[in-house]
């Protein structure tokens, strides 16, 4: 099964990171899409169906969180897995995230293995599928 993906951070440079970090990782990608802000990606769920969202939390027009929770409180949208991608370190926020419904969350820098891992456990799939990433230690994003 093909996994569509919308990859949310207001930086381009960190969507394509995400994106050639989730293309290492050997899932079955059907297509992966890009939001700039909580508005951006609320308009492409419109017409892209998405089963998982990866989004940062911090970005202008509408943050990450109350994304999240516009995610949460539409009946066409609420089981669909969100995982924040953040900087944010101070644990009421990433705490209060996980409460609203957040499916799990990477602290930035992070590594690709990270990203699969977590991918791996929302997601099901083959652990080992793709390429291996263990020798990317020294590759912090």
């Amino acid at each position: 099964m093909a996994y569509n993906i919308l990859v949310v951070d207001d930086s381009m440079s960190m969507r394509a990171i995400v994106k050639k970090v989730i293309t290492m990782s050997g899932f079955d990608v059907g297509e992966i899409a890009e939001a700039g802000n909580g508005l951006e990606a609320l308009a492409k769920l419109e017409d892209f169906w998405a089963d998982v969202i990866l989004t940062d939390i911090h970005m202008p027009e509408m943050d990450g969180i109350e994304l999240l929770k516009k995610i949460k409180g539409n009946p066409m949208t609420e089981a669909m897995p969100v995982v924040m991608i953040t900087t944010e370190s101070r644990d009421e926020v990433v705490s209060g995230a996980l409460a609203m419904g957040a499916a799990g969350y990477i602290k930035k820098p992070f590594r690709p293995e990270d990203i699969k891992a977590l991918l791996v456990e929302i997601l099901g799939g083959e652990e080992n599928a793709g390429e291996d990433l263990s020798e990317s230690d020294e590759c912090d994003f």
